[in-house]
């Protein structure tokens, strides 16, 4: 654990990606392609509030490809895990569109489309690349889990589009806002809502109800959702009003209890020596460590570092660098032990060990209103289509 600590306390911002003042927008979500490509190296790709896609190099953070294909705003982009030149985006225009990153074209070569007038407000894909699931937004009664097959997507131009495989339609009645597929198990997804629920499904099921296994309340509008644990076996979520949970699935078919920490309120449970903590950004689990770390910030873009145990998260490290404005998302690196932020800044950091900047250009600040809740949705009043 103190090699752990040392780490977080050498962190150094070691490059940031450099945008023209006309280009300035928040960086809202992020991943890293997991295998480095001989072209290109290793990738990151950061979602834009303009409704854009780009990939940078992660060494440089050069820019590499930007692609401009959604007419609404994007919820979320991951890399295929087995095929390393292909990017997915899910967004509120009712699409998930296929990339391909090392093409050079910028038009999606894949495209998978929902239900009339639904509004994909989260989305992943399952880590054998097989099966894409994207939630909607509540339209009247309804809130959907929308599934593809990856594999089965059609060209973008051609008409009419892949129909889904199905629809999980029964276990949430609000906008489903986080979907996440378990890091080794292609059949398990959690999933969570502004209903306060968090649910965990078997998609080899048959029906919805026999793949449902649990379900978790947090009482609050769900933000994030993650695995923890040595066996993964553990489900933690984030709430819009700050809250933290975490549940131990192995405790399902026992009596030990399933809840592992509650937590309300994060912000006033919390007291940091360096400052406020205003949010909280997202989690992950660190292997060597057998720990879950939690990532939280400030308006003002500074990062705390918090430790999960069983008395619930504390206080661990803030980082000296910073951003200058709300941190929109993370992504911890395992390989190279390294953090990627971005956010409302317009900035995407990369931060090392030790590392030291080498760069004389100033750091650029988005002076627009900030707000890290605010959801960008298309409305409809227009009933989605169901498989009831």
């Amino acid at each position: 654990m103190e090699e752990i600590e040392q780490w977080f306390n050498n962190l150094r911002i070691a490059k940031r990606s450099t945008q023209k003042a006309e280009d300035l927008t928040y960086l809202l979500n992020i991943d890293c392609l997991k295998a480095p490509t001989r072209k290109s190296g290793q990738l990151v790709a950061v979602s834009c509030s303009n409704y854009c896609v780009r990939v940078y190099n992660k060494q440089t953070l050069t820019l590499v490809q930007h692609f401009q294909g959604h007419s609404a705003p994007i919820s979320g982009i991951r890399f295929a895990q087995t095929n390393s030149q292909l990017l997915f985006s899910a967004s509120c225009d009712g699409t998930v569109k296929c990339w391909d990153v090392r093409s050079s074209s910028t038009d999606a070569v894949q495209t998978y489309k929902g239900y009339p007038n639904n509004t994909f407000i989260s989305f992943d894909i399952s880590c054998n690349d097989l099966i894409i699931c994207a939630g909607t937004e509540k339209v009247d009664e309804d809130a959907f889990m929308v599934f593809w097959d990856a594999r089965s997507g059609t060209n973008v131009d051609s008409p009419g589009g892949q129909e889904p495989l199905g629809v999980y339609s029964e276990t949430h009645n609000n906008d489903i806002t986080q979907v996440c597929f378990h890091p080794s198990n292609p059949n398990m997804v959690a999933s969570g809502s502004t209903d306060g629920l968090v649910n965990i499904f078997d998609i080899s099921q048959e029906t919805e109800d026999d793949a449902l296994l649990a379900t978790c309340n947090s009482d609050s509008s769900v933000s994030f959702v993650g695995w923890s644990g040595k066996e993964q076996e553990q489900v933690f979520c984030m709430t819009y009003d700050e809250g933290f949970f975490l549940w131990d699935l192995a405790h399902l078919h026992n009596d030990e209890p399933i809840t592992l920490v509650k937590m309300q309120d994060a912000r006033e449970s919390l007291k940091l020596d360096s400052g406020n903590l205003d949010y909280l950004i997202g989690g992950f689990y660190h292997k060597k460590a057998e720990r879950l770390f939690v990532l939280g910030g400030t308006h003002t873009g500074k990062l705390h570092f918090l430790n999960c145990d069983v008395d619930g998260l504390a206080h661990l490290y803030t980082l000296r660098d910073r951003h200058s404005a709300t941190v929109r998302a993370f992504y911890w690196d395992s390989e190279d032990n390294s953090l990627l932020t971005c956010g409302e800044d317009a900035q995407l950091f990369l931060w090392k060990e030790n590392a030291t900047e080498l760069t004389t250009e100033k750091k650029t600040s988005m002076k627009l209103p900030s707000d890290v809740h605010r959801k960008m949705r298309v409305h409809s009043k227009n009933a989605y289509k169901s498989n009831k």
